[in-house]
């Protein structure tokens, strides 16, 4: 017992790293569908891979050290259907006639062994039905391919980074899990009418992404940025050695926020797919504000701090002067990004070259 209780410490441990490289598709997927994040949904998908991260390190912790099973001449296998049975009548202190050996049995691993198996994959069933929408057939079928992944995980020795399995391949083993998703499946039943039903869940996630927020444009610049930058270094990689990198540069942010927007109809590829368009005051795509609204953009947060940086440089005005102007202009440039940058993140309030342009972020969802 105390062995399980440790495996489940460490899968907690691991969690963390898990969760946070699930987190960048997973809000991308939520936004691009629904427009929203349902903290719901979000709950949901993050216990399951919890679960089943669990599920995992219970099969194939703890490691042993290689060379203690290169000597190992243990069976590998064991092909023999509901052999659980008779290991309990024949391995425990289990007689029918004795009411006194019921309690004592019950504390033995020819017990709780079979039972933690139908244990093991029991919420597997209550998710694949509630969340996942799947029937009895499906639920069995999805239960047995689980544990036939942990038994050839167990059979191949962790894919073959042993030299040979350290734990039995386990026909029962097979038989146990697949009931317990079966069980499941059954338990799921009433918890259909306690817990929110998921169809509802989606309505409101959508009705709320119909207006975007600060986090999901946040998101969209991110995306943008990215994409961007993989523009650039295709370009650079194919064209580096017959054009100078400004001029490559000019011609990414030509292409991706000008030339491509216009083919998106006043999006871009981050844009459309999170489900977002820029639209003037009458709530319509209009491409001539859309390319005011980025010109306004670009004068603001690059070309103003890049003509002050400039001019910074290149004029003296004695060592200590520059110096007082130098960190005067970098606390304002600082100060610019910082509330612009709060202002962008945590609400959905026009932005100065949002105003200026007459332009706004508004949603595609439907």
């Amino acid at each position: 017992m105390e062995s399980y209780i440790e495996v489940i410490k460490i899968a907690f441990l691991v969690f963390p790293f898990l969760a946070f490289l699930m987190s960048v598709p997973f809000i991308l997927i939520q936004y691009h569908r629904y427009g929203s994040i349902s903290f719901f949904k979000a709950l949901m998908i993050y216990s399951f891979a919890l679960y089943l991260l669990c599920a995992y390190f219970l099969v194939i912790l703890p490691l042993p050290k290689i060379s203690e099973v290169a000597l190992l001449t243990t069976p590998r296998t064991q092909f023999i259907p509901f052999k659980f049975v008779t290991d309990f009548i024949s391995q425990t202190s289990f007689r029918i006639s004795d009411i006194h050996t019921y309690l004592i049995a019950l504390k033995e691993s020819s017990f709780y062994v079979p039972l933690y198996n139908i244990f093991l994959t029991l919420p597997f069933g209550i998710y694949l039905r509630y969340y996942f929408k799947c029937d009895k057939k499906r639920i069995v079928l999805y239960t047995f391919l689980l544990s036939m992944f942990f038994e050839l995980t167990q059979l191949s020795g962790l894919y073959f980074i042993y030299p040979r399995g350290y734990r039995l391949f386990d026909v029962d083993d097979l038989i146990l899990n697949t009931f317990g998703g079966l069980l499941g499946y059954v338990i799921a039943k009433p918890l259909l009418k306690i817990l929110p039903k998921t169809k509802v869940v989606d309505e409101k996630t959508k009705e709320k992404g119909k207006i975007v927020s600060g986090f999901r444009r946040t998101t969209c610049l991110c995306l943008d940025f990215f994409l961007f930058l993989l523009l650039q270094l295709s370009l650079e990689i194919t064209f580096s050695s017959k054009i100078s990198n400004y001029y490559i540069l000019g011609i990414s942010i030509f292409v991706y926020y000008f030339l491509i927007p216009s083919i998106l109809k006043c999006s871009t590829l981050g844009e459309k797919f999170l489900k977002i368009q820029v639209q003037n005051e009458e709530n319509v795509p209009h491409l001539g504000r859309y390319y005011l609204r980025n010109i306004i953009f670009m004068i603001i947060y690059i070309g103003i701090p890049f003509a002050f940086g400039y001019l910074l440089m290149h004029f003296y005005f004695g060592d200590i002067l520059k110096e007082f102007i130098g960190v005067i202009f970098l606390g304002f440039i600082f100060l610019l990004y910082m509330i612009s940058g709060i202002k962008y993140l945590f609400t959905n309030k026009r932005m100065l070259y949002e105003k200026l342009s007459k332009t706004h972020l508004g949603s595609t969802i439907k």
